[in-house]
């Protein structure tokens, strides 16, 4: 038997707790900060005026022991998508992990952050110790974050699905979460 039960926090945010239990809503809502923390702190160390100098992907793109090494290479040799890689990277990073934090978009976060982790996954391409690593379980966590909505969970994204906008415009629920 599932049942839902719906609770209202402090500053009118909602929180929906399933049949798991409200440690399994509180559970969601520490991988979500971690895992926003981790993505917040990455994009954030990247910036040039944090880290005392630009970031530059040539390196890494260049070097890719990966099965798309091809693409990685192409993106390290075209000095405009070498430029956009440059910026987007500690700025998505960083909005992906904001995002998170606040918990708003979330499924728009958690789609771009499977998205930078399958990259990575694929540029560190190793595999020497098993297909498993740091990357798969980075992607794991946006997986979960994403599919389970995790910012209804004191997120904004609770109070933005109760907006006249969104009920206006259903199909914007898939990017909330």
């Amino acid at each position: 038997m599932t049942t839902n039960q719906t609770t209202t926090a402090g500053f009118g945010l909602r929180r929906q707790f399933d049949d798991l239990g409200t440690g399994a809503g509180y559970t969601l809502l520490l991988v979500r900060l971690v895992t926003g923390y981790w993505f917040l702190h990455a994009g954030w160390t990247r910036f040039a005026f944090v880290a005392g100098q630009p970031f530059d992907a040539t390196g890494y793109l260049a070097n890719a022991q990966s099965p798309i090494a091809w693409l990685f290479g192409f993106v390290a040799e075209t000095p405009w998508l070498l430029e956009f890689t440059n910026f987007m990277i500690p700025v998505g990073e960083f909005l992906i992990g904001l995002g998170l934090i606040v918990g708003a978009l979330i499924r728009l976060a958690a789609f771009f952050g499977v998205f930078l982790m399958t990259l990575f996954y694929l540029g560190n391409a190793s595999w020497t110790h098993g297909y498993v690593n740091g990357d798969t379980l980075g992607l794991l966590m946006f997986v979960i974050v994403g599919v389970l909505a995790a910012g209804r969970i004191a997120g904004v994204d609770a109070i933005l699905e109760e907006t006249e906008l969104v009920n206006q415009r259903p199909w914007l629920r898939y990017l909330l979460g």
